[in-house]
């Protein structure tokens, strides 16, 4: 996935909290709000529109448009690594918000959980040799990525 599908796929599922997102998608939607937030700062500092709290019309427009589809793929990338996407919410807590923020930023990094979750298919369309739905018994033997069980 590169930074133009990702961008898509995250307006596309503004308000899809179901599924999940790869990494990359994920991180790839994280740089460009990072992006989007500063050129509409620097936007904010030549139009004047900049208050004393440091805020301004144009970075008040960006961060309301990318609130609902970051949090959607926040959520959506919870449940690639099969977490709930309620552990978002931990970084509300007063004080201890910043240790579950950073133990969000490392599940982030994780990889995708192979094969289907409770949460749906994996996205990166690999079986890894698990079932095709949840529930179901591994189905070693047939075509994967991975080959056979023992061998290298």
């Amino acid at each position: 996935m590169n930074v133009q599908t990702a961008v898509k796929t995250g307006f596309s599922k503004y308000v899809t909290f179901s599924g999940r997102a790869r990494r990359s998608e994920y991180w790839y939607w994280t740089l460009f709000s990072f992006l989007a937030g500063a050129v509409a700062s620097v936007l904010d500092t030549v139009a004047g529109t900049t208050t004393s709290s440091g805020s301004g019309l144009f970075g008040g427009l960006v961060g309301l448009a990318l609130l609902l589809p970051g949090l959607a793929v926040t959520w959506r990338r919870l449940h690639d690594i099969d977490k709930s996407g309620l552990w978002f919410l931990t970084i509300f807590i007063p004080l201890a918000g910043i240790v579950f923020l950073v133990l969000l930023i490392v599940w982030a990094c994780k990889d995708s959980q192979p094969g289907p979750n409770r949460f749906g298919p994996n996205p990166k369309g690999v079986d890894a040799g698990y079932g095709r739905f949840p529930g179901q018994p591994p189905q070693f033997g047939g075509p994967n990525q991975y080959g056979q069980p023992g061998q290298s």
